[in-house]
């Protein structure tokens, strides 16, 4: 999507789907999209490695809300084809009570333009951009559900529906504490990807960790990677 939590919590959020979220009639690309055979156009082991992402080097320029320069809609040099700039308006508040709007999804083109600008550009499909879009997507408001599905169990201190995403970052190459205890007992596989949300509740800040693991590997994470909880400190 693109200051200090005071009482941080940890949360980890449901892999990418095992099926395939991309429905091929629904595409918003600006031509249509070319026959594609059978099956989710996303290699689970490319999607690891797009989501990995690294930070800019021009740190004054960042939006310090998500850690990211400004939207870039332009076709990128090289670009064989057009790539949709519409953008999809998330669930997720801005503000306590909704009153600064809705947290806006990257559009095809930024996706695409940020994957080149992190160096990820390697063998992507400009045709696959729809599908990686819905992924992306789907899983920033599952991970959203289960974070208020934990702040429910605090309605009577500050109701769900105040609840609020303030800020977020991608820490891909830090590893969270859980996510190193189940990898070294063998629970889960290495996750691809972690994101810190900084949520308001009710003027209260609260960081939640969230680890992405690959729902393809094969492990005892079918029954781990559900589980999500608060951090106890």
């Amino acid at each position: 999507m693109g200051a200090t939590a005071s009482a941080p919590a940890l949360a980890e959020a449901a892999p990418p789907p095992t099926g395939c979220p991309y429905q091929p009639g629904k595409s918003t690309a600006t031509e249509p999209p070319p026959e594609k055979p059978a099956g989710c156009p996303v290699d689970p082991s490319k999607w690891a490695s797009w989501a990995g992402a690294s930070q800019p080097a021009d740190e004054e320029r960042l939006n310090l809300t998500n850690m990211m320069p400004a939207p870039n809609q332009q076709p990128a040099p090289g670009q064989t084809k057009p790539l949709s700039t519409d953008r999809v308006t998330s669930t997720i508040p801005q503000s306590s009570g909704g009153q600064g709007g809705r947290w806006v999804y990257p559009s095809e083109q930024m996706f695409y333009n940020a994957l080149l600008r992190k160096g990820k550009g390697d063998g992507v499909d400009e045709a696959a951009m729809p599908a990686v879009i819905a992924i992306h997507n789907n899983m920033n408001e599952r991970g959203w559900a289960q974070v208020l599905d934990w702040e429910s169990l605090r309605r009577g201190e500050c109701p769900p529906d105040q609840i609020a995403l303030l800020r977020f970052v991608g820490r891909p190459h830090e590893l969270s504490l859980k996510a190193r205890l189940r990898t070294t007992l063998g629970l889960a596989p290495m996750p691809f990807d972690r994101h810190d949300w900084v949520i308001d509740r009710c003027g209260t800040e609260v960081r939640y960790i969230i680890d992405y693991y690959d729902a393809s590997a094969k492990s005892k994470q079918d029954k781990a990677r559900r589980y999500t909880g608060p951090e106890q400190h």
